[in-house]
């Protein structure tokens, strides 16, 4: 039974948040089966195509026998779309946005709301609706400087950058030491190349090599 304090903890153990979409379900499976043997066990599939909740309920039908495996839907920006994907058995929800009534259908379900924040406005309002763990979207734009700037305002709370983490011992080092608990990769990690080309032995060792980077960056 998922809940909102398994699928933080999940993040910040692994410190890595993986994310994807792709329009093809079969291949999608093989890419989370690559992730997984390669050492993930919890990451976001993102609403980013119209088939994006057929494959995601495929997705949770084929992944029931990986018990320890996290599956979060991301970019969702409505009510009506996390009452979609909460019925199709994600695990938690990623938003771009901050959206205080979508917070809440999230809490009710018990489960965790990670919304995206750019100010210490959309910080502030996202901290009022109780998120436990919050984007920094899009990082590559206020970079790890940001984080460092602002966490002695809201402290004790939890920082995520998404869109802007390299696979790169110093970017991955920089974003740690500015205070994150844990980084998302999209693309850098799960390229258009890799998806296009099925390079899923490549995603295999990217996969543990950006396991290995983030170990090595928060010790």
């Amino acid at each position: 039974m998922p809940t909102k304090e398994n699928a933080l903890q999940a993040i910040l153990d692994q410190g890595l948040l993986p994310l994807f979409f792709h329009q093809d379900p079969e291949l999608s499976l093989e890419v989370i089966k690559v992730l997984y043997n390669a050492g993930i066990r919890t990451l976001e599939y993102t609403n980013r195509g119209a088939a994006a909740l057929e494959n995601f309920t495929f997705l949770k039908a084929e992944l029931k026998s990986y018990e320890d495996l996290q599956l979060g839907i991301g970019t969702i920006k409505t009510v009506q779309q996390a009452n979609d994907f909460l019925k199709a058995g994600a695990d938690y929800i990623v938003a771009p946005i901050v959206d205080p009534q979508v917070g809440h259908v999230v809490h009710e379900a018990g489960l965790l709301w990670i919304p995206g924040c750019f100010t210490p406005t959309e910080i502030h309002v996202a901290q009022t609706a109780k998120a436990a763990l919050i984007k920094i979207f899009p990082a590559n734009i206020v970079g790890p400087a940001f984080v460092s700037s602002i966490k002695e305002l809201f402290p004790g709370q939890l920082f995520i950058p998404t869109g802007g983490v390299e696979m790169e011992a110093e970017n991955i080092r920089t974003w740690f030491k500015a205070g994150v608990c844990a980084v998302g990769m999209g693309s850098k990690l799960i390229s258009k190349e890799v998806l296009a080309q099925r390079q899923l032995d490549y995603l295999f060792t990217q996969t543990q090599e950006a396991i290995r980077l983030v170990q090595t960056s928060r010790t």
